[in-house]
């Protein structure tokens, strides 16, 4: 049996019903406590946490330490040449946008991969070895749940499972909200703030993900940072001050609301966005995240026709970790050293791929080939053609067993596992966010979804 295997299995064997009821009652108590909820859900409907082993957690250090230099230079060579940036499909008022100088250099200091770790050697999809980290959507404008995923390990180590399992395994949480604050502070001293800036958690205040603003208010408010969450519908924009509830004047957002969204609800004279762009406001994540933010930033990695824009190393990790994906459209291409007409090509094998809109999120507009008769999935590939969207090949999405407490027995189930790390200024890892599902697409609100921490272990010697 390998390591992770050991540990889960040993994990799985202390978990009792009497132990199951005492962390279950101990976990439910712990969620409402810290308002650890997406809307009215429970983040965590499970009584295991995400293990890693540290070999693990390399393998996904290096996978995407080498697979983003050629994102990166993919967005350099969109922001100079509006030919190439075309590939990326923005809308107009994008177009204009991502002309904005923030002030600071990194387009996302602030990101989430959304992977897939596949360790079974046996995998269809995985590469020379023996194991892969495939990556399904980069979160380049508002990666969400790092203040969750904090919490949620403070409340799952005093667990009594827990207090168990580290007799035997050291296990050690992956913080994340300091990271933002650095993110943050570092683009505000960059952009040419001098004093401690006041900041503003920008986002409508229905969001179901509101709670998670609060739990970052009380951290940063911990820092000794001013802060308060601002809905974009309270902001005025007054003599050079960007102001909330007409009172409080802020010089740093920690932007969660989708540009789209702001946009299409607000318009581009709206407060927020014309102090950013004189200047009187540091926003992070800026306007120009939302070039690899666009699911299309995938097809123009893995398009043939920009090969020649990468390095032997680049285009190395390309094949190794980015699925074959293409903007929908009537052309010719190379799928696995096969040239084919895409549109007959993907509808007659509908079984192997994905289709995506171009700019959504949670999971919305996603249509899975191998869950959709022929006709639908015909007449998406035929809409997708009037409305830009990705057709990508199909990950084979890997399982792991989680214990759940029903009726008062532990029970345990398998269920679906993506792996999401966290990524800093477009370099490296630190974080990582893990959810549950026992259905193909995988997010909070899913069938059987669930948010679960992510610790790295270790067996004790």
């Amino acid at each position: 049996m390998n390591e992770l295997g050991e540990a889960i299995d040993f994990y799985h064997s202390l978990l009792d019903d009497e132990t199951g009821i005492q962390s279950q009652a101990q976990l439910t108590r712990q969620l409402h406590h810290r308002q650890l909820f997406f809307g009215e859900r429970p983040l965590c409907t499970v009584l295991r946490p995400r293990f890693l082993t540290i070999r693990q957690y390399q393998l996904l250090q290096g996978a995407i330490r080498s697979v983003m230099p050629a994102f990166a230079k993919a967005h350099r060579l969109a922001l100079a040449d509006p030919a190439f940036r075309a590939q990326f499909h923005l809308v107009d008022w994008e177009e204009e946008l991502v002309q904005v100088d923030p002030g600071f250099r990194d387009p996302s200091p602030t990101a989430r991969m959304d992977s897939f770790f596949v360790t079974e050697p046996d995998s269809a999809l995985v590469g020379d070895l023996g194991e892969g980290l495939y990556l399904a959507e980069y979160n380049a404008e508002t990666p969400a749940a790092t203040a969750y995923c904090d919490v949620l390990s403070e409340v799952f180590l005093p667990l009594p499972i827990m207090g168990a399992f580290q007799r035997r395994y050291e296990t050690r949480p992956l913080p994340a909200r300091h990271h933002v604050l650095h993110a943050l502070l570092d683009a505000y001293r960059q952009w040419g703030g001098r004093d401690r800036p006041r900041i503003a958690i920008l986002d409508w205040r229905e969001v179901p993900t509101y709670s998670e603003f609060m739990l970052f208010q009380d951290y940063f408010t911990s820092q000794d940072f001013e802060c308060v969450i601002a809905d974009p519908r309270q902001i005025e924009y007054r003599h050079g001050q960007l102001l909330v509830d007409g009172i409080r004047p802020v010089n740093l957002i920690y932007k969660r609301v989708l540009l789209s969204e702001l946009v299409t609800r607000e318009g581009l004279d709206c407060p927020v966005i014309r102090a950013v762009r004189e200047h009187a406001v540091c926003m992070v994540n800026p306007f120009r995240c939302k070039l690899l933010h666009k699911k299309a930033s995938f097809a123009v990695l893995s398009d043939e026709a920009n090969q020649g824009l990468f390095s032997p190393q680049e285009r190395l990790a390309i094949q190794r970790h980015i699925p074959w994906t293409r903007v929908v459209a009537e052309r010719r291409t190379i799928f696995h050293d096969q040239e084919i007409d895409l549109i007959p090509f993907v509808s007659a094998r509908k079984d192997d791929f994905v289709l995506k809109p171009n700019d959504e999120y949670g999971g919305k507009g996603i249509v899975l080939g191998w869950e959709s008769d022929q006709t639908q999935w015909e007449a998406t590939l035929q809409a997708a053609l009037s409305e830009p969207s990705i057709i990508q090949e199909r990950i084979c999405v890997p399982s792991e067993p989680y214990p759940s407490l029903v009726e008062g027995h532990v029970q345990i189930y398998n269920r679906l596992i993506d792996t999401n790390p966290y990524i800093w200024y477009g370099e490296y890892i630190s974080g990582c966010l893990t959810r549950l599902s026992t259905v193909d697409l995988l997010n909070v609100t899913a069938g059987g979804g669930s948010v679960v921490p992510t610790f790295l272990i270790e067996k004790r010697s």
